[in-house]
């Protein structure tokens, strides 16, 4: 059977995830990539090095944002979002910050795995600060929709 999310299941899946794809779109050109993400409730909130997609959003702000969950391929939910790019700074990018550190740090699992700088000053309670090739930056969500396949 293929159908839509509910509005609960889509949050269901926006919150369960921790790897999306980010699309921008600037100069002619769209770029899709993977990116590590938390979900507040109202963003998608990410870290990334400066290159082209930061450069990209920089540009046009208007992003698209996927997720899924994947049982097997016959059962799978998947989320497609719209939204708008905005970097952040000072106290809104440290709060940001400690939200993603903690959604991600529990999945670290190895323990060939050290911690960066960032977790490490979050966890003293410091103010995160980004390194000048580096952004916090969220995605604030204006439309949702949703498919999903569900076999027996």
């Amino acid at each position: 059977m293929l159908g839509e999310l509910n509005p609960e299941q889509i949050e269901q899946v926006l919150h369960s995830q921790v790897i999306g794809r980010l699309g921008c779109h600037a100069g002619g050109r769209t770029y899709i990539v993977p990116i590590t993400y938390a979900y507040d409730g109202e963003r998608i909130i990410c870290h990334s090095g400066l290159g082209m997609k930061v450069q990209m959003m920089r540009s046009n702000p208007e992003v698209c944002f996927e997720v899924e969950q994947v049982d097997n391929l016959a059962n799978w939910r998947s989320v497609i979002a719209w939204g708008n790019y905005e970097e952040l700074h000072g106290e809104a990018a440290t709060k940001a910050m400690e939200k993603l550190v903690a959604r991600v740090m529990p999945l670290l699992v190895s323990s060939t795995i050290r911690l960066s700088h960032v977790e490490q000053a979050l966890m003293q309670g410091k103010e995160y600060e980004p390194s000048p090739h580096a952004v916090i930056f969220c995605i604030h969500l204006k439309e949702k929709i949703s498919r999903f396949e569900k076999r027996d």
